[in-house]
């Protein structure tokens, strides 16, 4: 594959023209663990996020389906442990792996996934930033669960909506602590969570490099006023808006301590997580075409559609456009594995697939016709999940946006 100008005579729009070579091949190894997926998918996972959106809520946290997904061994931290105590599991996934699990998570029910126990989206930069003792402190509980545990990452605020860079909650010293104030909402998990990190600001008129994230754990004084957000589609999860009210953190509770968050680190802190969580977003959009695409295909071949070269061209064009959308989520990927930057290709990943992802739904939508105004088709449900893919970490404004900035090099 070879990369070149898109704008002759203007080389400042031009993307990166060195030769590179991609190689999605699938190995065993990844073969073995889709399929495992695949087969929980179908037993598991749709069966348990039919029924949230039929109930109209999220499973309980003593639900069956979390007690056969912890038994299975599911839902464990990656740390290995004080010291590295705990038996290594093995290679660690690469990013095109576990954007390849993601699709296909997504496929069988996206809000499942996310309701799943364990650290979540936080995870890696617990992993990367936090200090030992944070990691044993806030990771230990998840080494090996006890019963259903979750964790999650709190960025979201009621103003500053998708822009990462002007959220409001203050974060002011307070002795050797410091005090939290302000509101989040629609974080995933939040009111399940054992602790939430939560991305704050030493001050707001000095932007991204006074912010910061802090550790706060469930019972803190001062987080409260917990409220499960209704919600179109993706029922089988919490989304959660919360306050913080003068909520008072010891001062270990800043993640990766003073030093670690000197300049815009703080900042950084945050667009790691989405430079890394926005393809699997993408990942997750492929997905739920996917199964719009497969139920759509299924209904017109029961109802003898499939002779209509109306129908063939669209589902033609569909299923190619899917293909490319997991391309370009991939090649996000690749670049993540390799260490390589990879902002501009995470958002063109999102921007494209969460397009691609609404189209197939409404594709759907548009052969089974009257079937799908009764609310219990599939399809249906997935019409209602997959707009999420276009808001949650960056609208696709904000991936946009992102993308031009940088082909005109200006400052993010």
């Amino acid at each position: 594959m070879r990369a070149g100008c898109s704008v002759p005579g203007r080389s400042r729009f031009c993307f990166p023209t060195e030769r590179f070579e991609v190689d999605f091949g699938i190995d065993e190894a990844t073969r073995e663990l889709l399929a495992g997926a695949r087969e929980i998918g179908r037993k598991e996972v749709r069966p348990a996020g039919l029924e949230a959106d039929r109930n109209g809520a999220p499973l309980p946290p003593d639900h069956g389906y979390f007690t056969r997904f912890i038994a299975r061994g599911e839902g464990r931290t990656r740390w290995l442990g004080p010291r590295g105590r705990r038996r290594d599991p093995g290679p660690r996934r690469t990013t095109v792996q576990s954007l390849l699990l993601a699709e296909e998570g997504a496929y069988w029910d996206r809000g499942i996934g996310v309701a799943n126990p364990g650290v979540g989206l936080p995870e890696g930069n617990v992993l990367g930033l936090g200090t030992e003792a944070q990691k044993e402190q806030f990771l230990g509980s998840f080494l090996e669960l006890d019963r259903p545990r979750w964790a999650c990452f709190a960025m979201t605020e009621p103003g500053a909506g998708s822009d990462a860079a002007a959220i409001s909650t203050q974060a002011r010293k307070d002795g050797d602590g410091w005090i939290l104030n302000g509101a989040k909402c629609f974080i995933g998990n939040a009111s399940r969570a054992d602790w939430i990190l939560v991305q704050a600001t030493l001050d707001p008129t000095k932007g991204r490099a006074a912010q910061r994230a802090f550790f706060v754990e469930r019972s803190t004084p001062g987080l409260g006023g917990f409220k499960i957000e209704k919600k179109m589609g993706l029922k089988a999860y919490e989304s959660t808006s919360f306050l913080l009210d003068d909520c008072r953190v010891p001062a270990s509770h800043l993640l990766g301590g003073e030093k670690r968050h000197e300049g815009k680190a703080g900042f950084k802190t945050a667009m790691r997580t989405f430079n890394a969580g926005r393809p699997v977003i993408a990942a997750n959009a492929v997905g739920i075409g996917r199964a719009a695409l497969d139920e759509a295909l299924a209904f017109a071949r029961a109802h003898e559609r499939t002779g209509d070269a109306r129908v063939r061209d669209r589902i033609e064009a569909m299923a190619r456009k899917l293909r490319m959308a997991r391309l370009m989520c991939l090649r996000a990927g690749w670049l993540a594995d390799r260490e390589q930057a990879n902002l501009v290709e995470a958002s063109m990943s999102k921007a494209l697939a969460a397009q691609v992802g609404q189209e197939a739904t409404t594709l759907g939508m548009e052969l089974i016709g009257t079937v799908g105004a009764r609310g219990d088709h599939l399809i249906e449900k997935l019409y209602r999940d997959v707009k999420a893919m276009d808001i949650v970490e960056g609208t696709g404004q904000v991936q946009r946006m992102i993308i031009s900035r940088n082909l005109v090099q200006l400052p993010r």
